[in-house]
């Protein structure tokens, strides 16, 4: 008989690897396994990082599984224990949980569905019999022990790593690598890698071979090699990438958190070569300082701050070194870089570049808005929100009188009039001006507002003297002679203190002036002048109690052509009132006198005013015939007092400037000008009126003190007489 061998054991695994949890994953087992068991299904993919908790696995309803399935922890792999029957129980649904002692759920939950594949194990209804010798050999295709090897390993490739047997012949060998490795597999069953292997890339490898025959169909069932790649510390630890600056606030306490280093070694995790320490490179502590800046823990990479001071703006880069292998001897290591910024906090007050400046002065005729003066203040802190500043007026300011212009962010204040001053009413004032921060100031004592003490003296002011008119014009003839008056310079108020006169620039000597009534006359003939030139000389005065206040005026001279006849003379017009408001009420300027031309028919006089501004201003003048013209005020109120008013008459060619005197008054219903009473010639003075009742006054008490006196001097003689001296009275 020829020994046959019959081989029934048919497995087909096909493993789901699913791409995202919580796919299902789907598994085939055949029916009445004969080999060994137990028989690993598929790889779950359990995380693969160690996490304390236990795998749970259950069946349909939830409960724990007591059937023929289980899951290594070790390895991750679900495995059955016992041959299945699909007569029995075709499908089983399993769901997979990594949970903790307290039931809470880590990881899953993972279904998986096992299908049991049918097997022809049923005898049918019609039956044959057959005659099979069957011969014993010894089964070598035995599961293999997980290999482990170390990465970057250094020997000849391809390198032997175990080997499988089939011991019936006509055998061929199939390797699957999951995932896809530098594995491979000869005609004898010697599994080989081909390369050196990276733990990093890959830390495990499941190898599957396969026993076929020629027609590729398998003798048995896979036999499954675990490949774990051992560790080397080939990977240094890696720095996170600098971000950028961290910052913290100054005045920032001991020991509060920067920042913490996450440094990755690629090593494996949990294993000397990825255990990290870490030490602080700089900055070194200062010479002299207590303690260091930062302070780092070795353990955790975490840096917080020392007791070393930090100042605002500065920029410090914090070098630290993370070594490898725990730090011992032969570790890889990385210089690890954190930039710091110390942030500015509002922790100082703003305060004055002096608390007290010299006195200033002002007139009291300063004009509102004028600049008194501009403070300096300075803010210590770097943010440029914590230097803007506000400014107040503090004390010594109750009227409102001064106001302060700033703008927040220039540290510059400016002190301004905003009322008018009074030397009367305060002759000087003591400001006091407080700036504070705009933000909230913070810090342990950021302290007051700073102040500045200004003082501000105010200086009385005289008005200078004032003339009638702003400037003064005059036309003469180039024949006029020496001597002629031309006109009179007057003050504005008469009643003012007296002035001095005198001319200026008079380069000519053409002019004279009185010095104290003013009246400017021709010095000498006019040589040289020619009809329509121009001469302007500077007319000064002087207030005889104040010489250091004047004022001045220009005389301006038109020459004119120098008349063939007898200047006319205009009738004289003596001097009038106008009311003030103006009323309907005029001057007349009259006509000539004993003018043969105008008699004969040879033409009308002509009027206008001279070409003072001011003259023009206040007064109109208008033509009443060929020899008067009429004088009215040009304004509604006119200034009270007496005004001349400078008229300039032409006839032909001759052409002469007359003073027309008009008093200008409040005026009664009636229309009468009511004028001031001044001191009349010869009468008394208030004073010598106190001084001569007083002395009456006194002169009544002397008479009465001797008149009493001689009374009681009589009385008391009668007194020191006898009773019988004293005459009796007869009986009537």
């Amino acid at each position: 008989m020829v020994p046959a061998r019959l081989c029934l054991l048919c497995l087909f695994i096909p493993q789901a690897f699913p791409g995202a949890q919580p796919a299902e994953v789907y598994v085939d087992v055949p029916e009445n396994y004969g080999g060994n068991f137990p028989l690993y299904l598929t790889k779950l993919p359990l995380p693969r990082k160690e996490t304390e908790g236990q795998i749970v696995l259950s069946g349909d309803s939830g409960v724990a599984a007591e059937g023929p399935f289980a899951v290594d922890p070790e390895s991750g792999f679900l495995l059955v224990t016992r041959a299945l029957d699909r007569e029995e129980q075709a499908e089983y649904q399993l769901q997979v949980t990594l949970e903790t002692e307290d039931g809470r759920v880590l990881w899953g939950p993972q279904h998986v569905l096992v299908h049991v594949k049918d097997e022809n194990d049923q005898a049918s209804g019609h039956q044959a019999t057959a005659t099979i010798d069957v011969s014993i050999v010894e089964n070598t295709w035995v599961p293999l022990d997980p290999v482990h090897l170390a990465e970057n390993l250094q020997v000849p490739y391809p390198h032997h790593v175990a080997q499988v047997h089939w011991s019936g012949g006509d055998v061929h060998y199939h390797l699957e690598s999951q995932p896809l490795g530098p594995f491979d597999v000869d005609k004898e069953g010697k599994l080989y890698v081909t390369r050196e292997l990276d733990r990093e890339a890959q830390a495990e490898y499941l190898l599957r071979v396969r026993a076929q025959n020629t027609r590729g169909e398998d003798y048995a069932e896979t036999l499954e090699l675990h490949v774990v790649v051992m560790d080397e510390n080939d990977n240094m630890p890696v720095c996170p990438p600098r971000g950028p600056a961290i910052s913290i606030p100054e005045l920032s306490p001991p020991g509060t958190k920067v920042a913490k280093l996450l440094v990755e070694d690629a090593d494996a995790p949990g294993s000397p070569n990825s255990h990290i320490v870490y030490r602080l490179l700089s900055p070194e502590p200062e010479e002299g300082a207590e303690g260091r800046a930062f302070e780092l823990d070795s353990t955790s990479g975490s840096v917080t701050l020392g007791a070393a001071p930090l100042q605002a703006g500065q920029n410090i880069l914090l070098q630290v070194l993370v070594t490898d292998l725990g730090g011992a001897e032969g570790g890889l290591s990385s210089t690890c870089e954190i930039a710091v910024t110390i942030t500015d906090i509002n922790d100082h007050a703003p305060e004055f570049t002096t608390s007290q400046i010299e006195p200033l002065s002002l007139p009291e005729d300063t004009e509102p808005g004028t600049l008194v003066t501009t403070l300096m203040a300075t803010d210590a802190d770097l943010e440029p929100a914590f230097r803007l500043m506000d400014f107040a007026i503090e004390a010594g300011d109750v009227e409102g009188t001064f106001g302060l212009d700033w703008e927040p962010d220039s540290g510059r204040v400016q002190l301004r009039l905003l009322k008018n001053l009074s030397y009367e009413a305060a002759p000087s004032h003591k400001l006091v001006v407080v700036v504070r921060s705009v933000a909230e100031p913070v810090g342990p004592d950021p302290g007051p507002g700073a102040t500045v003490t200004v003082t501000v003296l105010v200086e009385r002011v005289v008005p200078p003297p004032q003339l009638d008119q702003e400037s003064y014009e005059a036309s003469v003839p180039v024949s006029t002679p020496a001597g002629s008056l031309l006109l009179t310079i007057r003050p504005s108020d008469p009643m003012s203190s007296p002035l001095r006169f005198s001319l200026v620039n008079d380069s000519e000597g053409w002019l004279c002036i009185e010095e104290v009534s003013g009246e400017v006359h021709i010095a000498r003939p006019l040589q040289g002048a020619q009809p329509g030139d121009m001469y302007t000389v500077l007319v000064e005065a002087q207030d005889a109690d104040e010489p250091t206040l004047s004022t001045s005026a220009n005389l301006v001279i038109h020459f004119l052509k120098a008349p063939s006849a007898p200047t006319p003379t205009l009738a004289p017009v003596p001097s009038r009132h106008l009311c003030t408001p103006r009323q309907d009420r005029g001057v007349v300027v009259g006509g000539p006198r004993g003018d043969p031309d105008l008699a004969g028919g040879h033409g009308p006089y002509s009027f206008a005013l001279g070409p003072n501004p001011t003259a023009q201003r206040d007064w109109r003048l208008r033509a009443l015939n060929g020899s008067h013209a009429y004088l009215t005020l040009g304004l509604h109120w006119v200034e009270p007092r007496e005004h001349v008013v400078p008229i300039v008459v032409s006839h032909h060619d001759l052409v002469w400037q007359i003073q027309v005197r008009v008093i200008v008054c409040r005026c009664n219903v009636e229309g009468q000008c009511m004028r001031k009473v001044g001191r009349m010639k010869g009468m008394p003075t208030k004073l010598s009126a106190v001084g001569i009742l007083v002395g009456t006054l006194i002169a009544i008490g002397i008479f009465l003190i001797l008149i009493f006196t001689h009374l009681t001097l009589a009385r008391k003689k009668d007194l020191d007489q006898p009773v019988d001296s004293v005459p009796l009275k007869a009986a009537v």
